[in-house]
């Protein structure tokens, strides 16, 4: 991702900014992780802005459509991208003719929430907790089944981490998304899912057991639930940041108010209650500490995507 522009005469067009209506697009379809925070961050930045933030869902091919079409929009602060991590973080290692650059064509701007999987298992898998299901998995190899979004999704990457710093073997069935397999581990047809915040209800419900927090810190939803990383998996971590992009070239100081509109935002209890029903943490950063976040996240997942092979359908 490159850096922020600064030259004087940006500077001064952003002195007017914004004049008209601020368009969100949403790479991913409603409902979703990206959306869900797109919309409850909206209402306030609007306010804040002085001008309707329009939010625009732009799904398809793994968020491709939505990043490419902010990618290529002017660079006058008027298109924004908000997106999941993966469009930046895992993208570019699947699908290396991508019609657009991540380092090149898009600029940080904010981060809203970092996302957290939980480890979830159908509740009558014969363990108790996460030091069982390692001894569980172990002692039945290529036998347990563990559902994901599909190929190349966070939820499978989180499946590959799992088996390669545990050393088990399970085998992985892909949906087309989150939710079917969700739907199939209540029903006991899989046998574990890194659940990306939509199951966390059946979990308070007991319809799910969770054994752990798949990120490098514990979750504010569940704050006596540990991590994998506590409980022996040095390091794990399937975490991802959602945040907020503009085209490369957009004026500096409109990143910057920007950027410090929506940190504000991040502060709001209305905000912060929605980001916690999807089992997230709000993160406000700074363009560069972001940017930072991302370029970890990236080399993290672009070494499992290698080591495992992993490719999209």
């Amino acid at each position: 991702m490159v850096g922020i522009t600064g030259a004087p005469a940006a500077w001064a067009q952003g002195q007017s900014w914004p004049a008209r209506p601020v368009r969100l697009v949403v790479n991913f379809s409603p409902g979703s992780s990206p959306d869900v925070l797109a919309r409850a961050i909206s209402v306030p930045l609007s306010q804040a802005l002085g001008q309707p933030v329009v939010v625009d869902n732009r799904a398809g091919a793994s968020g491709m459509i939505g990043a490419d079409l902010v990618a290529k929009a002017p660079p006058d602060g008027y298109t924004l991208l908000m997106t999941a991590g993966s469009t930046i973080t895992t993208n570019p290692f699947i699908y290396p003719k991508m019609a657009y650059d991540t380092e090149k064509d898009l600029v940080p701007v904010a981060a809203a929430a970092r996302l957290a999987l939980f480890l979830d298992i159908r509740p009558n898998l014969p363990v108790k907790n996460f030091k069982e299901f390692l001894a569980y998995v172990k002692a039945n190899p290529g036998k347990l089944s563990y559902g994901s979004a599909g190929n190349a999704t966070g939820l499978h990457l989180a499946g590959e981490m799992l088996k390669s710093q545990a050393g088990v073997d399970a085998v992985h069935v892909p949906y087309k998304g989150a939710s079917p397999a969700l739907q199939d581990l209540l029903a006991g047809q899989i046998d574990f899912y890194f659940d990306p915040g939509i199951a966390l209800r059946h979990v308070r419900d007991g319809k799910l057991r969770m054994l752990g927090v798949a990120a490098k810190h514990r979750s504010s939803a569940f704050p006596d639930v540990p991590t994998l990383d506590e409980m022996g998996l040095k390091g794990f971590d399937a975490g991802t940041t959602h945040g907020f992009y503009a085209p490369a070239g957009t004026p500096a100081d409109i990143v910057v108010k920007l950027n410090r509109e929506i940190n504000k935002t991040l502060t709001q209890p209305q905000v912060l209650a929605q980001i916690a029903n999807i089992g997230a943490d709000a993160t406000p950063l700074t363009p560069q500490q972001f940017a930072a976040v991302m370029a970890d996240d990236s080399r993290r997942y672009g070494a499992v995507i290698k080591e495992r092979n992993i490719k999209a359908d």
